[in-house]
């Protein structure tokens, strides 16, 4: 059996035991779990490698990227702001960027933003690869560009632009980008190992990200039909600065450094589980209000569901947050909300049952939404409580 370190209550040993199941079957190199009942924490698990090579332990500070996992982190950000009587979700995103009128979107409402209705995943224009991690370069691309659809017909993944969009209001009103802003408000007043902008100091707990392997040839391979037109609005989204696609991106400093709310955040499980089980118990934990309970239920509030516009598959949206659907499930209860992260990575908290919960790992699979080692995961817990 692999060796698990950590803590776990006795109820849950079953979610002790799928975990570890998971790296016996070969599913696993390093991963960690957490999770939090009422905001208490009643698992903190780690285990494997952080390499691939399998030399270097996963040890209780190993942090490492989480991807799309990152967009709850931002979205819980902005809802800071609504509760702060800061941001209203309803106003045009010009109000508070005045150089996004252009191109028809004077009118466009920050809502959109957070439920990837903006019609804006990708640029249209060509930028060049390092643009990626110049900020005013990409705010200024997207406030040019005209939306792919009339904003709030459709939705369709922002993958990687809703970091920009999302993060620019959050600069705009407070002054800080949103990284500083996450570490401010949520990472150190929760005590988070956190970080959207990471310091090279941390560099050496950074888990090494193992790429995943080709998608089944029932699944649909985004990245090959994003190569047969290159100038098609989900090659845009996905290759627009052409960087994301470059091998081993994740790993290196540039990535690790820059700010990209909506990829490149560094945690670990109990990170996660810990700000999402403050909002899975009515918005605080600890004396520290994260979020009001009329932002949480806005969080949970569908505003999009169907057929995604650029990943080709169904999607349930609320503000900010993936919801739960059919084959995609955050487990029994209706109203849990968070986000997962390409390769596998989820955290999520259920009000139902006040549970937060974390997930990271570095070997990444090909999956699109909740990964089958997270299903397996949830399903133990749910089992268990």
């Amino acid at each position: 059996m692999a060796k698990i370190e950590g803590t776990c209550d006795r109820k849950f040993e079953r979610v002790r035991e799928v975990f570890a199941q998971a790296f016996d079957d070969g599913k696993e190199v390093g991963a960690a779990i957490a999770v939090t009942i009422d905001g208490r924490p009643v698992l903190d698990l780690w285990g494997g490698y952080a390499d691939k090579g399998k030399t270097k332990p996963w040890t209780r500070d190993t942090i490492v990227n989480v991807y799309s996992t990152t967009k709850g982190l931002a979205a819980i950000c902005a809802h800071r702001l609504v509760d702060q009587g800061l941001l209203d979700l309803d106003a045009p995103v010009a109000h508070y960027w005045p150089e996004f009128a252009q191109a028809g979107k004077q009118k466009l409402p920050v809502r959109y933003l957070l439920s990837h209705q903006a019609g804006l995943p990708g640029v249209r224009k060509p930028l060049q690869p390092n643009d990626l991690f110049n900020w005013d370069t990409m705010c200024s691309a997207l406030a040019e560009t005209e939306p792919w659809w009339t904003p709030g017909t459709r939705h369709g993944y922002h993958a990687i632009t809703y970091g920009w969009l999302v993060g620019e209001v959050i600069r705009r009103i407070t002054g800080k980008s949103p990284g500083t802003y996450l570490r401010d408000e949520l990472a150190t007043p929760l005590g988070l190992d956190c970080h959207i902008g990471l310091d090279a100091q941390h560099d050496s707990r950074v888990a090494e990200m193992i790429p995943a392997p080709p998608p089944p040839p029932e699944q649909l391979n985004i990245f090959a039909e994003m190569l047969k037109e290159p100038e098609s609005m989900l090659a845009k989204t996905f290759n627009n600065p052409p960087m994301m696609l470059r091998p081993g991106l994740v790993n290196t400093r540039e990535w690790r450094g820059c700010e990209l709310p909506a990829a490149n955040g560094h945690t670990n499980a109990r990170s996660l589980a810990r700000v999402y089980g403050a909002v899975a118990r009515g918005g605080e934990v600890d004396g520290y209000p994260v979020l009001t309970p009329a932002s949480i239920e806005r969080g949970y509030t569908e505003q999009a569901c169907g057929p995604d516009a650029v990943l080709q598959l169904s999607t349930r949206i609320g503000l900010g947050f993936m919801l739960s659907q059919p084959g995609a499930s955050l487990g029994p209860n209706p109203n849990a909300f968070g986000h997962p992260g390409a390769g596998g990575s989820l955290g999520f908290a259920d009000p139902d049952a006040k549970v937060g919960f974390g997930y990271v790992m570095n070997k990444m699979e090909s999956g699109i939404l909740i990964d089958p080692r997270v299903t397996a995961l949830i399903d133990a817990l749910y089992a268990s409580l």
